[in-house]
C-alpha cells in the first residue's frame, strides 16, 4: 500500500545520505511532510488537548492536508493532465483520487470522528514506510526504537487496512443519519455513495470489497439461526438484496 520511489538510498554520511535522499525525491518528500502534518492534526482532533474549538479547526486542517497529499499523489500517477472524459475515467481508478474526493466531502461538514480515522491511518502507514526509507538512507543501524515501532506498524498493516475499510462502509449510514439530524447536507450521502462505489471497485485496495463480503456472510449466518425472529430475518435479507443491487460490477 505504500508509495513506491524509483530512487534508492543515497550514499553518504549519517546525515548527508538522508538529505540527499530527500532532495532526490522531492515529490515523495513533500507527500511525506504533508502526511506527517495530517497525522499531527488528526491526532489533535481525536485527542482535543487544546480544547474542543481548536479540535474542529484541526479536523479541517487534517482533511485539507490529506487533499493536498492526494492531489500530489494523483499528479505523480497521472502527470499529464488532460481535460477529457478518458483522463477523468483513468483518474477515478486511482485511490488518490478517491481520497481527494473524500476530503472534499467532509472538509466543510460537521466534524465526525469516524471520518478522520481513514485519513489518519492511511497517512500513518504511508509516512511510516517513507520514514523507514529515510532511516535506511541515513544509516542501517540508527534509531532502533523507531525502527522497531515502524516494523510493528507494518506487521499490522492488513488489520489497519481492514479497519479503514470498515470505517468507509459504516460512514455511509452515518451520512444518512447526519442528514436527518440536521448535521449534514442533502448531497452528502449521494456523493459519499459514489465514493464508496469507487472504493468497492478499487484495483489496488480490495479491502472494502472483502469487508462487504465478510459482513454479508456474518449477517447471513446469524439470521439463519432458529432463534432469530422471522421479521428480523426478512428485514436483513431485504437489506442484503438491496445493497447487492447497488454494488458496482467489478471487472
Amino acid at each position: 500500500m505504500a508509495d513506491s520511489t524509483q530512487n534508492g538510498p543515497m550514499p553518504g554520511g549519517a546525515g548527508g545520505g538522508a538529505v540527499q535522499f530527500l532532495m532526490a525525491n522531492k515529490l515523495d518528500t513533500a507527500m511525506w511532510i504533508s502526511r506527517l502534518f495530517t497525522v499531527y492534526c488528526s491526532a489533535l482532533f481525536v485527542l482535543p488537548l487544546l480544547g474542543l474549538h481548536e479540535a474542529a479547526s484541526f479536523y479541517q486542517r487534517a482533511l485539507l492536508a490529506n487533499a493536498l497529499t492526494s492531489a500530489l499523489r494523483l499528479h505523480q500517477r497521472l502527470p499529464h493532465f488532460q481535460l477529457s472524459r478518458a483522463f477523468l475515467a483513468q483518474a477515478l481508478l486511482e485511490d488518490s483520487c478517491h481520497y481527494l474526493l473524500y476530503s472534499l466531502i467532509f472538509v466543510n461538514s460537521y466534524p465526525v470522528t469516524m471520518s478522520i480515522f481513514p485519513v489518519l491511518l492511511f497517512s500513518l502507514l504511508h509516512a511510516a514506510t517513507y520514514t523507514k526509507k529515510v532511516l535506511d538512507a541515513r544509516s542501517s543501524n540508527n534509531l532502533p526504537f523507531l525502527r522497531n515501532l515502524l516494523e510493528k506498524l507494518n506487521a499490522n498493516q492488513q488489520n489497519i487496512l481492514k479497519f479503514i475499510a470498515c470505517n468507509e462502509i459504516f460512514l455511509m449510514p452515518a451520512t444518512v443519519f447526519m442528514l436527518f439530524s440536521g448535521q449534514g447536507s442533502l448531497l452528502q450521502p449521494f456523493i459519499y455513495y459514489r465514493f464508496l462505489t469507487l472504493r468497492y471497485s478499487s484495483r489496488r485496495n480490495p479491502y472494502c470489497r472483502t469487508l462487504f463480503t465478510e459482513l454479508r456472510i456474518v449477517v447471513e449466518h446469524l439470521i439463519m439461526k432458529p432463534s432469530c425472529p422471522v421479521f428480523v430475518r426478512r428485514l436483513c435479507l431485504s437489506s442484503i438484496s438491496f445493497i447487492s443491487r447497488l454494488a458496482p460490477t467489478v471487472a
